[in-house]
């Protein structure tokens, strides 16, 4: 089984510096290539100077994330993509449980490891965490991880099992698998991409897993963090399109709901003296309208669609019920 480590990079020297060398120790089993997004930096020529068994594809442009990977995959062969992110920090032997659940699980398509705080290793990280669950509304949630609410890793979630999404952070995809899905939707830009891929996955049959005995650590906020309105941005229009994609129900009813829980969630940002936070998720609204016709024509190409993992609103269980934690709900 051929294994590529391909770690996506944007001006980001300082973080290929600081991680690239523990992925090269860890990671005997596999290639290891970076794709740059079209870097203003100097990480290309210290990509050459420091590291010449690392191969680099150069992306002519900045595309996000979306579209960095789907054209930096073009050029690779390999049987498994593992699609890792420049400020990851990986552990010993982590590829081996990860390959070994590939090799006896055919119809595992997308796995994810387990993701621990960078900064505070005791604990679970944002992004990703025990593995990804989408609600009735189509907010994201992890075992380890409501909202920002994130869980101290007391062993808890030390057992592989099946999720709904897994973190782009780190996420192993089956090359076939992202060639049939015809990879990442490139309207996202970044944000919620792998939560559209794998939605898209789970309606086509793949498997997706969370194995607990591979673990990395991941800085998390490196290129985007959570003060800057355009994440917000992204994050509330990503997640309306990958909900009127890919969702079961009656849209106008799904939609419907979430506008009223978007204009709750902008009214706290201006309670909290935020408001390009409120004016982001107003954009958002706008953007999605403007792009409704396009998503409505891919939802109509999804004939099978999915149930929830959770049928009801994560937003009421935490904010209403104050469930804080995923073996909660």
């Amino acid at each position: 089984m051929k294994v590529a480590i391909v770690i996506l990079n944007w001006n980001g020297k300082h973080l290929l510096k600081q991680f690239l060398p523990i992925v090269i120790i860890n990671s005997t089993e596999a290639d290891i290539y970076v794709a740059d997004n079209s870097s203003t930096d100097d990480s290309i020529p210290f990509l050459k100077t420091t590291f010449p068994e690392v191969n680099i594809i150069i992306n002519n442009q900045n595309g996000g994330y979306a579209k960095g990977y789907n054209d930096a995959l073009k050029h690779i062969n390999a049987d498994i993509f593992c699609l890792l992110n420049n400020d990851v920090e990986v552990t010993k032997n982590w590829l081996q449980p990860i390959l070994s659940e590939f090799d006896n699980h055919p119809n595992t398509a997308i796995i994810q490891p387990k993701i621990l705080d960078y900064k505070d290793k005791t604990f679970f990280e944002y992004a990703g965490a025990a593995g990804g669950f989408i609600d009735k509304y189509g907010f994201p949630y992890c075992r380890g991880r409501i909202f920002n609410t994130l869980e101290k890793d007391n062993g808890q979630y030390n057992n592989n099992c099946d999720i709904f999404w897994a973190t782009g952070a780190c996420l192993f995809i089956k090359s076939s698998t992202f060639n049939d899905l015809h990879g990442f939707d490139e309207h996202f830009f970044a944000h919620m991409e792998e939560i559209d891929l794998c939605w898209r996955a789970k309606n086509y049959g793949y498997g997706i897993k969370y194995i607990s005995k591979s673990v990395v650590y991941h800085v998390g906020g490196a290129t985007l963090n959570a003060a800057n309105p355009q994440k917000t941005y992204l994050n509330f229009r990503n997640s309306l399109y990958t909900l009127t994609k890919n969702a079961k129900g009656s849209l106008f009813q799904l939609i419907f709901i979430r506008m009223l829980l978007d204009g709750v969630a902008g009214i706290k940002f201006a309670l909290e003296f935020k408001p390009k936070h409120t004016i982001a998720i107003i954009k958002a609204h706008f953007a999605f309208y403007k792009h409704c016709n396009i998503l409505l024509k891919q939802r109509k190409l999804m004939k099978n669609k999915v149930t929830y993992y959770h049928k009801k609103s994560i937003v009421v269980a935490y904010f209403l019920r104050k469930i804080k934690h995923f073996n909660r709900l």
